[in-house]
């Protein structure tokens, strides 16, 4: 007569094992109904398989992963189910029923990594070509704005590259320039990631936008007396400028412009980089421009190029329907 514990027995052990994290771990509530809902889970696909728990192989668990797979559930949940079961098979071999996890070594699928957003070309020209409707074209404000906004998308910077960005370099009394724009070549040399310096071309667009922020700058600096003498780009009160303001100003500018797109500083570095490889098809190029470490990083704007192509050709390719006539 065969001992295997039914079904309705291999629940019981799960109920112990909720106890045991209520009462020995002191899992939170939430917690604990998490561990339920995943557990049943796996109950209910073992007998759907005609297993019991304590019988479930390497093999079924694979097996069940990838059913999960199959039925559209993320890899975050896969690897959160897995998770669960890998802690009840570790306290049921503690019990002395198993000689092995049998969820050891199975990891979920890898997840999908969400592609950069990138503006299409004219909506990146609108958006840092275009004062704010709303506000004075020739306040301080609107002209550091502009300013910064052609600078990111002309030279592909990182917000905190752009905001750290002095007016000319300076090395003197312990203070050296983490980044500075050469006005005469057209040129500006940031230190990235990894404190790695580049030096990046700078448009004409995004020349004359400095120039006129320049002229506004030097009114700021003659009314603060403690005004930053080094930073670029400044508050109206004289303050170097930061990243949380910069990202607040760009989201506002966009949704000033009826942009529907949910508009940050990153989006303009994305911008960049995508259209840059549109029009030249160079990826090392890019990727120093970037700053990138590893060409990988870059190779992802590939896929954005791939994207725009492909709608180009669903729109436009008579054989390309994917649903046919009637």
């Amino acid at each position: 007569m065969s001992t295997e514990p039914t079904p309705v027995a291999a629940d019981r052990y799960i109920e112990r094992y909720l106890d045991s994290l209520q009462n020995q771990r002191m899992l939170s509530p939430h917690t604990i109904t998490s561990y339920a809902r995943d557990l049943a889970e796996l109950s209910s696909l073992a007998q759907a398989s005609g297993v019991v728990l304590e019988a479930v192989s390497h093999f079924q668990i694979r097996k069940f992963a990838a059913q999960l797979h199959g039925s559209g559930l993320n890899a975050r949940s896969i690897a959160r189910k897995l998770s669960a079961w890998r802690g009840f098979y570790d306290w049921l071999s503690e019990l002395g029923g198993l000689k092995s996890n049998p969820v050891d070594g199975i990891k979920a699928p890898k997840r999908a990594k969400p592609l950069p957003k990138a503006l299409a070309a004219d909506d990146a020209v609108q958006l840092v070509s275009q004062h704010n409707p709303l506000k004075d074209a020739d306040a301080p404000a609107q002209l550091c704005n502009l300013a910064m906004f052609e600078m990111l998308y002309s030279s592909g910077l990182r917000v905190s590259e752009l905001v750290g960005l002095d007016v000319q370099y300076h090395h003197a009394a312990g203070y050296t320039s983490a980044g500075w724009v050469d006005m005469d070549s057209c040129e500006v040399t940031v230190t990235g990631k990894g404190n790695k310096m580049r030096s990046v071309p700078v448009g004409q667009p995004a020349m004359q936008a400095l120039r006129n922020w320049l002229t506004a700058r030097a009114g700021i600096m003659a009314k603060q007396a403690e005004a930053d003498q080094h930073a670029l780009f400044l508050s109206e009160r004289g303050t170097r400028m930061s990243v949380r303001v910069m990202q607040l100003r760009i989201k506002a500018h966009g949704q000033a412009l009826g942009m529907a797109t949910n508009v940050h500083p990153h989006v303009l570095r994305h911008s960049f980089a995508s259209h840059v490889l549109q029009g030249s098809g160079d990826l090392r190029a890019v990727q120093e421009m970037l700053g990138h470490a590893s060409i990988t990083a870059t190779q992802v704007y590939t896929s954005l190029d791939f994207q725009r192509l492909a709608q180009v050709y669903d729109a436009a390719h008579p054989r390309a329907k994917k649903v046919a006539p009637k």
